[in-house]
């Protein structure tokens, strides 16, 4: 793009400050260089000097070879050189290997461009886009290459030149096809004058901004054109020694959508494109607000998929997700157009309902909505029968503010829950007692550590062949003060959920090998301790290097710790967690899958992560003698297991018979109240000794 050429022409050969080198000089993150008719160099943008070390003071006027071209590259790019000048053979953009200031290489993906000035000069533009990176690593390198191949196809699509009055005097395209209208109607005539009016206007306003402040300015507008609406960027900067404006249009369409698909996964359940809690939440306060003003009623039905987890854990979280989105399909159907259906998250929903005449037609609604789950769902060639239950609170009597509504209507579904499940139930104030137990019970775990209120049970674990025993389990008890005794159902997912966990697990493997010394030394054997790590211990970034510390000081083999997690610790996807295992496995640390059978993914973890150990759910030990689907699945994981040269604990074995079909199946080693019931630290070494003087 030449400047208009009825300005001051430069007495000079090359043309220095013309719009393209405004535009370059703004970006430093690219280099630019300008080169003359005899490589000489006459453009050196920052972009260049951070890329090749030289400034513009030193490379302008060297020669091309000279600066940047490694000997061996320096004859064939002169001839390209000279080939394009004379013959107008263009070079090609490719990665090359340059040289910087300091000797070292310099990879960089350049591309190039020839220009005839408006004296019948040739002026060559070098375009160096930054390899380093991408040659470090290969997706970097797909990734840089597309950034490379789209900055020069799209950024920026449009440059027009204006006068100060917004009369077009330039412009560059490289597709024609983006223009509004063919340069012959636009090119000398007024940006104003060319536009559909209201965009006009905000050229105008936006010309008379970039003349007042001498600085960019940008803003959006969109077009018709004959694909559709699409959504551009328009960026004014004054030109200050031509007192010309230059213009950068951008096509932004594809990021307005995105825009667009944001705000909508903001406020939207992914899955089911129901309103999402925030969205849920936002339209109650609504609701509430017009029913105050009003003095109506509005109600809020918390609603929770019966035994939805049986569901992902026997047919997977696919199958799951299906059922959700027909859950979500069905409550629509069964519900008015004008009456909110949110979803909270996991398998709970909510239904909001304004305009409330009274509590009979809440329970209408809500007899309307168990009906409708009465019909089957037909996923995967099966009928699937899902069942509701229903908590609900009405404004103002059960709250007049969206958070206090919800809490309400979510306590009284749990009371729906203890009445046997697929059922309804409204709030009412004696319900709170349930939540306040578990407001006692989160305030008595603080401090519960420092009051020696926690203590560790061992429960035997039996290699099958040999009747002896190999190990324990450390189980975590509570006795309160005040509360008394809490079961870990209770104490744990509240732990969880406060992050008191983290502490807690630091005291449960210090005191589980502090006694694991004291076991192995007694007994002269080389026991091995299983502990539960949680999910959330894997959020310390320390929890590897406690593990160690705990080991050494304790004077515990590696070998002889044995750590259990759950598919919901491998569920996570994080680096961290991944890292922290492969460095537990380094150590020499078993790894061990607890509860095997109730995820829907197991296997897959299994082949990816080092386990040393299978753990198979009490669920399927339970049924092994008289469920031959049960013997089957646990028959299939042993010799899966033995195959993948990992060990088989047996949880629950609570019966004779159990363990003789266990031993007949091959299983290594089983724990269960048959063999002992979680014991003390002092009984389970009276146990252990007994155990050694009866073999």
């Amino acid at each position: 793009m030449a400047p208009n050429k009825t300005n001051n022409i430069p007495t000079h050969q090359y043309v220095t400050n013309d719009p393209l080198h405004q535009l370059f000089d703004a970006v430093d993150s690219i280099s630019v260089q300008g080169y003359d008719e005899q490589r000489g160099v006459i453009y050196w943008n920052k972009g260049s000097e951070l890329l090749y070390g030289y400034t513009h003071q030193e490379a302008i006027g060297k020669k091309l070879e000279n600066l940047i071209i490694p000997a061996p590259m320096r004859e064939p790019v002169i001839k390209a050189h000279s080939n394009w000048i004379k013959y107008d053979i263009e070079i090609p953009a490719s990665e090359l290997i340059l040289r910087h200031k300091n000797g070292n290489d310099v990879a960089v993906f350049s591309s190039h461009v020839m220009f005839t000035n408006q004296y019948n000069t040739k002026q060559m533009y070098c375009i160096d886009i930054d390899l380093s990176e991408v040659h470090k690593a290969q997706a970097e390198a797909v990734f840089n290459a597309t950034m490379l191949k789209t900055l020069f196809e799209a950024i920026p699509d449009l440059f027009f030149v204006l006068e100060q009055n917004s009369t077009i005097t330039d412009y560059h395209a490289n597709n024609e096809n983006d223009l509004y209208i063919s340069p012959n109607q636009f090119i000398g005539k007024k940006m104003v004058d060319v536009l559909p009016e209201k965009i006009a206007q905000k050229f105008q306003v936006h010309i008379e901004k970039t003349i007042a402040q001498d600085s960019m300015v940008s803003f959006e507008y969109e077009l018709s054109m004959p694909e559709g609406v699409i959504y551009y960027e328009a960026r004014l900067r004054l030109l200050p020694k031509t007192n010309q404006i230059m213009v950068i249009i951008r096509d932004i369409s594809e990021l307005h959508r995105s825009a667009e698909l944001i705000r909508h996964q903001a406020h939207f359940d992914s899955l089911t494109d129901l309103p999402n809690r925030f969205l849920s939440l936002d339209r109650l306060s609504q609701i509430l607000l017009e029913a105050q003003k009003s003095h109506e009623k509005a109600a809020v039905f918390f609603l929770d998929l019966d035994d939805f987890k049986k569901v992902n854990d026997s047919l997977g979280h696919e199958v799951g997700d299906k059922l959700l989105i027909a859950a979500a399909a069905r409550l629509q159907q069964t519900l008015k157009k004008n009456d909110t259906i949110g979803r909270l998250g996991g398998d709970e929903f909510i239904v909001l309902i304004s305009n409330l005449n009274d509590e009979s037609d809440a329970l209408a609604i809500a007899e309307r909505l168990l009906q409708a789950f009465k019909k089957p769902f037909k996923l995967v060639g099966r009928d699937l029968i899902l069942t509701l239950s229903i908590g609900i609170a009405i404004s103002p009597k059960d709250g007049t503010c969206a958070s206090v509504l919800l809490r309400n209507a979510d306590t009284a579904m749990y009371q729906a829950k203890t009445m046997g499940r697929n059922t309804f139930s409204f709030f009412t104030p004696q319900m709170n007692v349930a939540m306040r137990r578990r407001f006692e019970i989160e305030e008595q775990m603080h401090g519960a550590l420092e009051r020696n209120e926690f203590e560790l049970y061992y429960q035997p674990q039996i290699d099958v062949k040999t009747n002896t025993i190999v190990g324990a389990e450390a189980l975590l008890r509570w006795h309160n003060i005040v509360l008394g005794e809490i079961t870990p159902d209770e104490f744990i997912p509240i732990a969880e959920q406060t992050g008191l966990i983290a502490p807690i697990g630091v005291f449960v493997l210090q005191q589980a090998l502090r006694f694991l010394n004291e076991w192995q030394s007694i007994n002269k054997q080389n026991y091995t301790m299983a502990i539960n790590l949680s999910p959330r211990q894997f959020r310390d970034p320390e929890l590897v290097n406690i593990i160690k510390h705990t080991l050494h000081k304790n004077s515990i083999n590696n070998e002889c710790l044995e750590l259990e997690i759950t598919e919901g610790v491998l569920m996570n996807s994080q680096a961290s967690i991944h890292d922290a295992l492969l460095q537990i496995d380094e150590l020499g640390i078993k790894l061990s899958m607890d509860d095997f059978g109730t995820g829907y993914s197991s296997l897959s973890y299994l082949r990816e992560y080092p386990f040393d150990v299978l753990k198979i759910d009490r669920s399927f030990i339970t049924g092994i003698t008289d469920n031959k689907a049960d013997c089957n699945l646990v028959k299939a994981a042993i010799a899966m297991s033995h195959s993948l040269e990992i060990k088989v604990v047996a949880e629950g074995v609570e019966t004779k018979e159990q363990l003789d079909l266990l031993n007949e199946l091959n299983c290594d080693i089983a724990q269960g109240f048959y063999l002992s019931k979680p014991l003390p630290a002092a009984k389970l070494l009276n146990f252990s000794l007994r155990y050694l003087k009866a073999l």
